[in-house]
């Protein structure tokens, strides 16, 4: 993983001078450390900061190609490049170093466009052709990586994270209202923006070609098809586990490919247990794993953990993560996730990318994906039971299925209760809504947005996030069945812009730690998407295909356990006797109209009751509101205030790393060199 930036001039504007690419550069040091790179031309300037993972040697950024008419800042891996390089090569092409950025070169070379559907990998790509003077703006098909873009005058700006764009001096940081509503509704923003006003992102599975006047062209160079594959609607679930197990085993082979050590993390669970059992069978030399355990046993799975790592064998590591633990990490994972949270979760997982750091690996596999594309998350049973009970929705009888989803209303006696069942059917007959499943917990989220400043709160148009994820509905879409259409929503909405950026990318390379996720392996995926429902959910026992295969792999206690979503200790942590300084300065009055993004008076109420309470608060809401505020307020000072030194100390950071390529041409001297 690395960090890539840069800035385009149209034709009648002047290029982007050094100090400005090395300002930007400078702000993402933390995702690649060992060295920089600059290309500049009489149009673009490119640069890059580099995490070394393959090609240690002579693998320093921008890259070209033979002739020297394309330019490449890359971010990712490819974990195909061995096999594409030997394709390349069979072709005529040659290679002047080993490294997987130089193969996206001549892949784009042979084969144009057509060459972003041939990489296995998590990528964002900036490609410059000298020639044509277009610049390309590519993302990996599930978008693990990230990358944004803004337009300032006669010049588009481009960098990994956003406040590359805010350091090099040409984007201002400024909140975009109705985005910042999306996230007190939706957790993110949808997938092709950010909260910053004018700041986009490049969205998943998507080449932007922008040309010589600065025009952006917008290609989808591929989509998910979940109708199912009519040969594999007989399989059995031992087939399933069969191929499931192949393609596993070949994605994890790829993504232990590498010139540094792979570890692997483990939750405890079911994903990452197969994932490190897998991991193991193929790399039978010392491996690392990597584990969180919690002072709070409500969410504490250090048992589980042991478990699996004495009975893989894999040397365990693992970090006791408490209330002053969250409170510490957390200002720093909302300076490096740019965005509010209204879960602190992602802490956590900021602490464990440090341990990883600090016992020497480099990267790491995680499970995540399992869920999204086996159905193994608790709201694809929901979906099932409500849409069963609209069929007859005076039904008595039907409603108390979900006790068997949330076991605790069960116990406490909610399930029979008018509340409970009201709940659970709001908008329950309106089963032809393409986010069915996901709108009864959106608006239940919807309620934080009361402690949003009134002209904020305004803006709040859930039509709008409705329209950006249904803008890339997949052809087909409507034929597919029930599971699958809430499978890809929940890709689309929540796994992308929330939990591959602030529980994955951000907070693992906040410590130049690179994840890679075996599930979302293009082989992995695609058979995933062609077997039928009844492999992954059969009434509501889930991930059955999945559990199969961990049966061979795994102990019982881990194959057999239902699924336990990760979460971490929100207001508890964060309000009462034991609140950090911050809380009362960051909610002050002061501080509150400073930004003017939230009601004082609510959220000074809600507050004040928080610590009278010790942050036990009565209902899941009211803490996602108050983790939402705070970290709201966290990333206005950080961008607003704190930037200027932030830039400062980066830059005197980058002046003290070596600058390992240094390439400036005038535009005519690059298109003189293709014409040769």
């Amino acid at each position: 993983m690395c960090g890539v930036a840069g800035v385009l001039a149209g034709p009648r504007a002047a290029p982007a001078e050094l100090d400005e690419l090395k300002r930007m550069i400078a702000m993402l040091g933390h995702r690649g450390p060992d060295g920089y790179g600059f290309y500049r031309d009489g149009r673009i300037g490119l640069a890059h900061a580099r995490l070394s993972i393959v090609g240690l040697a002579g693998g320093f950024q921008p890259i070209h190609n033979e002739d020297r008419t394309l330019w490449i800042s890359f971010n990712g891996e490819i974990f195909n490049h061995v096999e594409l390089r030997a394709e390349l090569e069979a072709r005529g092409h040659r290679f002047y170093t080993q490294t997987d950025t130089e193969v996206i070169v001549h892949a784009f070379e042979e084969y144009g466009p057509a060459a972003w559907a041939k990489l296995n990998g998590q990528f964002a790509i900036c490609l410059w052709d000298t020639v044509k003077r277009e610049l390309w703006l590519v993302r990996d098909r599930l978008g693990i990586l990230p990358l944004f873009y803004a337009r300032v005058g006669d010049h588009l700006a481009f960098a990994s994270e956003a406040k590359a764009l805010f350091g090099g001096g040409r984007v201002e940081p400024r909140f975009d209202a109705a985005r910042l509503a999306q996230v007190f509704t939706h957790w993110s923003v949808a997938p092709q923006g950010s909260v910053f006003a004018g700041v986009q992102a490049v969205p998943p599975a998507t080449a932007i070609r922008v040309d010589a006047d600065l025009r952006l062209h917008e290609d989808r160079y591929w989509e998910p098809d979940l109708s199912g594959d009519p040969a594999l609607s007989r399989i059995s679930l031992d087939e399933a586990a069969d191929r499931l197990e192949e393609k596993l085993t070949d994605a994890i082979r790829l993504r232990l490919r590498a010139d540094v050590p792979v570890g692997v993390y483990i939750s405890g669970g079911l994903d990452s247990s197969v994932i490190a059992a897998l991991a193991r069978r193929l790399d039978t030399t010392h491996m690392h794993s990597f584990g969180v355990r919690f002072s709070d046993a409500a969410f504490d799975e250090t048992a589980q953990q042991r478990l699996v790592a004495g009975h893989v064998g894999t040397e365990h590591h693992d970090i006791l993560c408490g209330a002053e633990d969250i409170q510490a990490a957390l200002p720093d994972v909302v300076w490096h996730g740019e965005a509010p949270l209204v879960r602190t979760a992602p802490a956590p997982l900021f602490l464990l990318s440090r341990l990883v750091r600090d016992s020497g690996i480099r990267v790491v596999l995680s499970g995540e994906g399992a869920d999204e594309w086996l159905a193994g998350y608790d709201i694809f049973k929901e979906d099932k039971v409500r849409r069963f009970w609209a069929r007859h929705p005076d039904s008595a009888v039907r409603p108390k299925l979900l006790s068997r989803i949330h076991p605790f209303a069960a116990v406490n006696g909610q399930k029979d209760s008018p509340l409970w069942q009201a709940f659970w059917k709001r908008g329950m007959t309106e089963t032809d809504d393409p986010f069915y499943a996901h709108r009864i917990r959106w608006t239940n989220t919807a309620w934080t947005q009361r402690l949003l400043a009134p002209d904020v709160r305004a803006t709040a148009n859930a039509a709008a996030f409705d329209a950006a994820v249904a803008a890339h509905l997949p052809a087909g879409w409507s034929r597919w069945s029930a599971l699958a259409r809430t499978q890809w929503v929940e890709m689309a909405a929540f796994m992308t812009p929330y939990l591959l950026t602030s529980q994955g990318d951000r907070v693992a390379m906040a410590h130049s730690i690179e994840v890679r996720y075996p599930f979302l392996d293009p082989g992995v995926d695609d058979l995933c998407a062609a077997l039928p429902d009844r492999v992954k959910m059969l009434g509501l026992r889930d991930k059955l295909a999945l559990r199969r295969l961990a049966a061979r792999l795994l102990p019982a206690e881990i194959f057999q356990r239902p699924k336990r979503p990760y979460r971490a200790p929100m207001t508890t942590a964060l309000f009462g006797a034991q609140a950090p300084g911050y809380v009362r300065e960051l909610l002050s009055e002061e501080a509150l109209a400073r930004y003017g993004l939230v009601d004082a008076t609510g959220v000074s109420a809600l507050a004040a009751k928080a610590h009278r309470q010790d942050g036990r608060m009565a209902g899941e809401r009211e803490e996602m509101a108050l983790v939402g505020v705070l970290t709201l307020q966290m990333l206005a000072r950080a961008t607003l205030d704190e930037l200027p030194a932030r830039a400062a100390a980066a830059r005197a950071k980058l002046d003290n790393t070596p600058i390992h390529i240094l390439e400036e041409h005038s535009l005519q001297d690059s298109c003189a060199a293709g014409a040769a």
